[in-house]
């Protein structure tokens, strides 16, 4: 018998640490009401943790981050079920950041939960092959290879789940094992499974399961056959924990609570903290200020990031799918620019050593695998190139790569992280070397070419699409050329393979990518950084995931998940402050012509209305221009005129809620409204009256060529509508053509409480000009096609016009989300 004083005190002990494991500070975390700490840490007896602690101390990881990880792994299970319990179902979700060590958390979940009893362990990793067999490699390396007695490997690095032979049954009867399932996120796949477990029988009873979802916001959220899929195996466990883990959580947290078979992270929420050492997207580009937040903690924006001017973006990728057999990619300035460069911080990163061998860069601007594959002989030629230029000592390529080497350094200081600047004349001795060791891989879901950190060290240029996204670790990656265009937050986010750690060569990492694409990273390291804020707010005894809907920060021009998975969400007023909204898509087909008419009488009526009501200004030639129109008569106009369904930023309706809220705080009552005309005319050039005296020749604008295939629908692409002069037609500005910061600062002086509305008649037929690619508008209406461009000025408070959208708690709903590849078996 064991004394009554003894158990006590064994029993206070253990009350008293799980009080403390609950009470850590990090990671922060939020978790149902009534839920039992049982998870202490780990014990001198454990083996499956000390083999993960060992893996990491190898890999350099750090002790700070081997205790962060620690400290995060031990709070996440502790917020499992014990794996004695007759029976359960958690369902938990942990918030990482892009390219930061989700993998080694769950690594070290798995460890601690597998020497506490848990026995199955079903890792869900992605939807394509490259992350599976990375992932599966990663926790053999760290789990099963350390304890071979302890694992049995159910998937192996070449091959997904398949049914073992024999009777399953005796998988799930035999004692003292672990079971190990790497399996991707694919229909064939997970049916294959479903039905193995089915033969499990009464043991799948006595077996603790714990599921990882690695990119738990792809195909589980929303999708038709994924996610009934993933609810059927997980069905199939009396005992079972799931755990979503992923670094874009917004679909994850727009999910409706109340429906049970879905992923709703009911039991706990957990934020990781930002590892030490990690470059994630503010540190890149940069971010808002937060209210409450001190300027100069503001982390971020090292200059590292390069502009892909606009007019080369036609060489890098097809403007549209039926463009693809005819296009070639060119080497453009900016890249061979980034090649020259990954060659460059490549030989630095080998002078200065560091541990990490592999060097790679990236170059996604397209899923296209046929234009992947149509960049790897000007690379090689690129690559030839420099090779004889290094071997002859061009005089010319030897002044540039001096030239570029002293302007990178000097823009990012390597003194700033801790290193040293190697100079230029120990990099020629080392270039050669670096540049006949390039491979050029191209690595799709088509090809048989993989990059393949595994057999040695890597220096590669890797061309690809989605496969070199979501979750695969590019090792060593310097230099990176982006230029595709995708506006869904997690999406474009999980792109940037670029984020993560980079010892010894944090100076080094440049990116290529458009002005436009720079600015939707840095509103997305705002959401990050905002996201998490709200998650640690509700740290608050009472508050259970539940009952609390995280604010996710909106953008005009993007939407916040792909597929609109929360098409129930509470969606508040989008903020355009500082926005140009204009239309850029037409219904040309034979049933557009009654939106067409609509359209162009709204505009009349418009007109009417400002002559009548506000103040005729003089303007250019062919324009027409009336200010301190009031406001009502836009959102008259705004309730008539129809932008076409794909303008994404062009709500009518979300515009007319933003006019009115900034209204009440005192803003845009008055307007600008200007009629742009065509002022270089051809002889040919119709004009059109649009009442009250505005009579102007109509503009020219012809629709992209691409529209003319079989992909064509009715609907006419003329990609820009206005431009930088237009804009200023209602400021005092010297300029001809303003850019934009002058423009910006001009009506922030002269009106910056008044928007501008400018109408521009577009001619039906619109023959275009000697310009490339471009075909007729073509549109069926003898009037006028009514081109409409919105100017909103930027208010002086910013976080005034900041809005948000979070989950309805009562009710949420999805739709389905198009991933073909999900359909597609392993074989």
């Amino acid at each position: 018998m064991v004394p009554a004083p003894l158990i006590k005190a064994v029993r206070e002990k253990h009350e008293g640490e799980t009080v403390r494991i609950r009470n850590l500070d990090q990671p922060p975390s939020v978790w149902r009401d009534g839920r039992t700490t049982w998870y202490t840490g780990p014990k001198d007896s454990d083996r499956n943790w000390p083999a993960v602690v060992k893996s990491l101390q190898a890999k350099n990881f750090g002790a700070d981050n081997i205790a962060s990880v620690d400290e995060a792994s031990t709070k996440i299970l502790s917020l499992l079920d014990h794996p004695k319990q007759d029976k359960f179902s958690t369902r938990g979700l942990v918030v990482g950041f892009v390219q930061s060590g989700k993998t080694t958390n769950f690594t070290a979940v798995m460890a601690k939960a597998a020497d506490r009893g848990y026995r199955l362990f079903i890792v869900l990793s992605g939807i394509h092959n490259t992350l599976r067999r990375q992932t599966q490699i990663r926790l053999a390396g760290d789990l099963v290879h350390a304890n071979p007695d302890l694992w049995h490997e159910v998937t192996t690095e070449l091959k997904d789940f398949t049914p073992p032979g024999g009777n399953p049954q005796v998988f799930f009867a035999t004692k003292g094992h672990h079971m190990l399932l790497v399996v991707k996120k694919n229909a064939a796949v997970l049916r294959k499974l479903r039905d193995w477990l089915d033969k499990g029988g009464d043991y799948l009873a006595r077996t603790p399961t714990l599921i990882i979802d690695d990119e738990a916001d792809q195909s589980t959220v929303a999708t038709a056959k994924i996610n009934p899929l993933l609810h059927q195996v997980m069905s199939k466990f009396p005992k079972v924990g799931y755990i979503g883990y992923t670094a874009t959580p917004f679909a994850n947290l727009l999910i409706n609570p109340a429906d049970t078979t879905d992923f709703y992270p009911r039991d706990f929420i957990v934020n990781l903290p930002q590892p030490i050492g990690y470059q994630g997207t503010e540190i890149l580009f940069g971010r808002e200020l937060l209210p409450g937040e001190d300027p100069a903690d503001l982390p971020g924006g090292f200059d590292m990031v390069r502009t892909v001017p606009d007019d080369e973006v036609d060489d890098l990728k097809p403007r549209a799918k039926k463009d693809v057999a005819d296009f070639y990619p060119g080497v453009t300035h900016s890249l061979r620019r980034s090649v020259e460069w990954f060659w460059l911080a490549t030989a630095a990163r080998k002078l200065r050593g560091g541990g990490n061998e592999h060097s790679t860069m990236l170059i996604h601007t397209t899923t296209e695998t046929a234009v992947h594959e149509r960049f790897k002989d000007p690379l090689l030629e690129l690559k030839n190139r420099m090779l004889t230029g290094l071997t002859t000592k061009d005089p010319g390529l030897l002044d540039r790569l001096r030239t570029t080497w002293a302007k990178e350094t000097a823009r990012v200081p390597a003194a700033d992280f801790g290193e040293t600047t190697v100079p230029f004349e120990d990099l020629l001795v080392e270039l050669p070397d670096v540049v006949e060791a390039t491979t050029v891989v191209i690595d799709n879901y088509r090809s048989t070419d993989r990059l393949d950190y595994e057999s040695g060290p890597v220096t590669a240029i890797a061309v690809g699409g989605n496969t070199l996204s979501r979750g695969l670790t590019l090792e060593g990656l310097v230099s990176s050329l982006f230029v595709r265009a995708v506006s869904a937050y997690d999406t474009l986010l999980q792109m940037g393979r670029w984020f993560g750690y980079r010892n010894h060569y944090a100076d080094l990492p440049r990116i290529w990518m458009t002005d436009e694409l720079m600015d939707w990273f840095s509103h997305l390291a705002t959401v990050e950084a905002e996201m998490r804020l709200d998650i640690n707010r509700y740290m608050n005894p009472g508050v259970t995931p539940r009952n609390f809907a995280v604010r996710l920060r909106t953008h005009p021009k993007m939407s916040i998940t792909a597929k609109a998975k929360m098409t129930s969400a509470v969606r508040a007023v989008a903020a355009y402050g500082g926005q140009l909204v204009e239309s850029r898509f037409f219904d040309v087909s034979d049933n557009g012509l009654s939106w067409l008419e609509a359209n162009a009488a709204a505009a009349r009526t418009l007109v009417c209305r400002a002559a009548r009501d506000g103040s005729a200004r003089t303007a250019r030639n062919e324009t027409a221009l009336f200010t301190d129109v009031p406001h009502e008569h836009v959102l008259e106009f705004l309730a008539s005129y129809s932008f076409h369904e794909r303008s994404s930023d062009g709500d009518s309706g979300r515009i007319a809620e933003y006019i009115r809220k900034r209204v009440r705080a005192g803003s845009l009552g008055r307007w600008s409204v200007g009629v742009i005309g065509n002022s270089q005319p051809r002889a040919d050039t119709k004009r059109c009256d649009l009442g009250s005296g505005v009579e102007v020749r109509m503009v020219r604008r012809a629709r992209l060529s691409y529209d003319e295939d079989s992909d064509f629908d009715g609907v006419a692409d003329i990609k820009t509508l206005s431009g930088s002069r237009d804009e200023a037609i209602d400021l005092d500005i010297a300029s001809s053509q303003p850019k934009r910061s002058e423009l910006d600062a001009r009506r922030r002086e002269q009106r910056p409480n008044e928007g501008l509305l400018l109408m521009y008649p577009i001619d039906p037929w619109s023959e275009p000009t000697a310009k490339k690619g471009r075909v007729p508008l073509a549109a069926p209406t003898d009037d006028v096609v009514m081109g409409v461009a919105l100017v909103f000025p930027r208010p002086e408070d910013k976080d005034s016009d900041v809005e948000y959208m979070s989950a309805d708690l009562s009710k949420v709903l999805v739709e389905e989300e198009d991933l073909s590849i999900l359909d597609q078996d392993d074989e």
